[in-house]
């Protein structure tokens, strides 16, 4: 049986030298040589070794003479879908070939390994590979799709592509092979994420990546990636006699692939259920078991009260593939089957969230600076955007260094409004995902209102993920709690009042006469006004902060009395970024919280 040891086979000293240094940098090799050498197996003769393990390892490196090697292995070459990977390197570590199983096999990439080991020069006879192009035969399994060819052998595909014929490319699906294909695609092949836009008279041949079932009047090849989650409910003990040929018939005449079952899922109740099983090993795929309280928040089309007595959920193959894909919604809302007496099942189906091609749009609060402080959630929508739109200069640039390789990223600054929608419009039609990144939190001062108004005219789909706003920043910095038992309860976010005019109730002389704590944005350019208004109810000793870049790099935070904020301002030349805080909260240690009195114990009781 062939495992993933490679065997270096030598023919001179110097060969088992070149062997050692390379077996220095590799894992997992057998050394053999036709005569003592340490660490070296012996072997008395060429062809028994060969015809004893040629097809027990993954590779060969044979250093000496390529004829040799050619003539040695011939005898035992079946074809590339079976034979182990040779290259073959001079003794001299002058050149590296790739002999057989180029793709495939993984040659072609082991011989550039060891060319870069032994700094000979890689010989590479594959077309695709010398002319940068995909490798059509490996692309399945090296991003673990599955390859389906009804109406053109692969040859022949590889044969129009690699001749550089006109190509259309569908994408349906997003992954890593997916951004792979759009990141390298070559000028010859037209992208498509709709299938109807594609016009087949301009094309000699068709990929698709997708795991809808797409039928073309030219030849195709169609790869198929795993990313539906089944979700299954049974009787007990249940018979599996022709449940998987319903459900693959089922999905078929539905135009979905059986083969892009990514998971099995049910409840612990079933989690023994032969039928279960079954379909697993029939599908080789993976199996999720929940308990019912893991599902039963999922809210699914017809929840049945009847199901949540028995299991905890409110229906178990809706609720179990929801949960497994992390969607919304059902690609197929639950169907009840019975094919026979004893073989009653459920079963229904989601795209997984990850990799459905659906073009979506996430305004995500970046913080206020520090590229630590984005949430969670916002550092991964960030790690998986195509683009990235991010607010210039409010925004370190360094939070966009979260984004992939080939994601697109840009900077609001130089952009109208209309500028901005088009681009986002422009990845959103195509499938992609989109981070819009906003500083602090969005709904302060975010200016999204108007972006959200143009994405419900074009009904385009929209979340919103909260960020730490720059107030909450400022309570960190100055260690300071901006409530005060007895005596401040409120923090009022507000801005003075400069060209944007105030609301007559917002103005700040009449928000200071709450005396609350307050935190002031986008004003230090009106300084003068913004402390006249609120010396009108503050003492002119009231605590004052001006925070300038909370968390970023170049802070600075200049504390003072109200009397002297405008002073504390100018003399430091602080800018539009920078935050003024008032109010006694700021570094107050007076008192204590009667939540940690006695009378209040009963709140930390478990």
């Amino acid at each position: 049986m062939k495992n993933n040891r490679i065997a270096i086979i030598s023919f001179s000293n110097k060969g088992n030298i070149l062997a050692n240094n390379i077996n220095k940098e590799i894992e997992d090799v057998d050394l053999f040589s036709s005569f003592e050498f340490e660490s070296f197996n012996k072997y008395e003769s060429l062809s028994t070794l060969l015809k004893d393990n040629f097809n027990s390892y993954g590779a060969f490196i044979f250093i000496g003479s390529l004829g040799i090697c050619v003539r040695a292995i011939a005898p035992f070459l079946n074809n590339k879908k079976v034979d182990p990977a040779v290259i073959n390197i001079d003794s001299s570590g002058l050149y590296a070939q790739s002999v057989v199983s180029g793709h495939i096999g993984g040659a072609n990439e082991l011989c550039k390994k060891v060319a870069r080991i032994t700094g000979a020069n890689p010989i590479i006879s594959t077309q695709s590979d010398l002319n940068e192009l995909w490798a059509l035969d490996i692309l399945a399994s090296k991003y673990d799709w599955t390859l389906e060819n009804t109406n053109i052998s692969l040859n022949k595909a590889i044969s129009l592509f690699v001749n550089e014929n006109r190509v259309a490319l569908l994408i349906e699906s997003r992954n890593k092979g997916t951004q792979y294909l759009e990141n390298t695609c070559p000028s010859f092949v037209d992208i498509y994420y709709d299938l109807n836009k594609i016009e087949t008279v301009n094309y000699d041949f068709i990929i698709t990546v997708s795991p809808y079932k797409r039928e073309f009047s030219i030849p195709s090849l169609n790869y198929i990636p795993k990313m539906m989650h089944l979700g299954i409910g049974c009787r007990l003990n249940a018979s599996s006699e022709g449940v998987k040929n319903y459900i693959s018939k089922y999905l078929l005449d539905r135009n979905i692939f059986p083969k892009s079952i990514k998971s099995i899922s049910t409840i612990d109740l079933k989690e023994n259920e032969n039928l279960i099983h079954e379909l697993v090993k029939d599908y080789s795929c993976e199996l999720n078991i929940y308990k019912g309280d893991e599902i039963k928040d999922i809210k699914i089309k017809n929840p049945s009260e009847k199901v949540f007595e028995v299991t905890g959920c409110y229906g178990i193959a809706e609720s179990c593939s929801l949960k497994t894909s992390n969607n919304l919604n059902l690609l197929i809302e639950k169907q009840k089957v019975k094919i026979n007496e004893g073989s009653d099942f459920t079963f229904a189906l989601s795209v997984d969230k990850d990799q459905e091609r659906k073009g979506f749009i996430e305004i995500v609060g970046a913080g206020p600076g520090d590229p630590e402080l984005v949430s969670v959630r916002g550092k991964k929508y960030l790690e998986t955007a195509d683009l990235i739109l991010y607010a210039g200069s409010l925004v370190p640039e360094e939070l966009t260094h979260y984004a992939k390789d080939g994601a697109v990223v840009r900077s609001s600054a130089s952009l109208n409004l209309e500028e901005q929608f088009s681009l986002m419009k422009e990845f959103y039609d195509k499938g992609l995902f989109v981070v819009r990144l906003h500083t602090g939190d969005p709904c302060i001062y975010g200016a999204i209102q108007e972006q959200m108004a143009y994405f419900d005219s074009y009904n385009m789909a929209y979340h919103i993920t909260p960020g730490i706003s720059s107030f909450q920043a400022a309570a960190a910095e100055l260690k300071s709690q901006f409530t005060i038992p007895e005596k401040i309860q409120s923090i009022i976010l507000t801005r003075g009042e400069g060209r944007t005019p105030m609301p007559d109730k917002e103005k700040l002389h009449m928000l200071a006469k709450s005396q609350s704590t307050m935190c002031i944005y986008l004003s230090a350019s009106i300084v003068d006004k913004v402390q006249k208004d609120l010396l009108v109810h503050y003492p002119e000793t009231t605590p004052v902060a001006a925070c300038y870049k909370l968390t970023w790099k170049d802070q600075k935070i200049f504390r003072g009395e109200l009397k002297d904020l405008a002073k504390i301002v100018k003399d430091n030349n602080l800018t539009l970024t920078t935050m003024i805080v008032v109010g006694d909260s700021i570094g107050n240690r007076e008192g204590l919280s009667k939540l940690y009195s006695h009378k209040f114990k009963h709140l930390f009781r478990s």
